[in-house]
């Protein structure tokens, strides 16, 4: 089985998720261990990574425990990452800078879909 990325330990005002795989976990989580789908973000290494690559602002919290099986999982195009809390839907995008940055890791990113 894949590695699992860590849960959250609380689900209070704390909580943030990854702006480029939605991934959720507490600001604390994301300063001591990163983001285990975006590891190339060194959120670990950089803590003011960690403001740039995360946000406390989206909508809904969905749990996967198996994404390559999970129906929601492909729906949310989530189906390739490591099981854990992933929110439905971030409201900012990742900077200019952090766009680029992926795209020389050869790693997707979506935009969230502007209303």
């Amino acid at each position: 089985m894949t590695n699992a990325a860590q849960i959250p330990t609380s689900f209070g005002h704390e909580l943030r998720a990854c702006l480029r795989c939605r991934l959720v976990k507490t600001y604390d989580q994301f300063r001591e261990s990163g983001c285990e789908n975006c590891s190339f973000f060194k959120m670990e290494e950089d803590h003011e990574r960690v403001a740039d690559c995360t946000t406390p602002n989206f909508t809904g919290i969905i749990s996967v425990m198996d994404p390559a099986r999970s129906w929601a999982a492909r729906w949310l195009r989530i189906g390739k990452y490591v099981p854990g809390c992933y929110t439905l839907a971030v409201s900012e995008a990742l900077s200019e800078d952090l766009q680029a940055l992926c795209e020389e890791e050869r790693v997707q990113y979506h935009p969230p879909k502007r209303v």
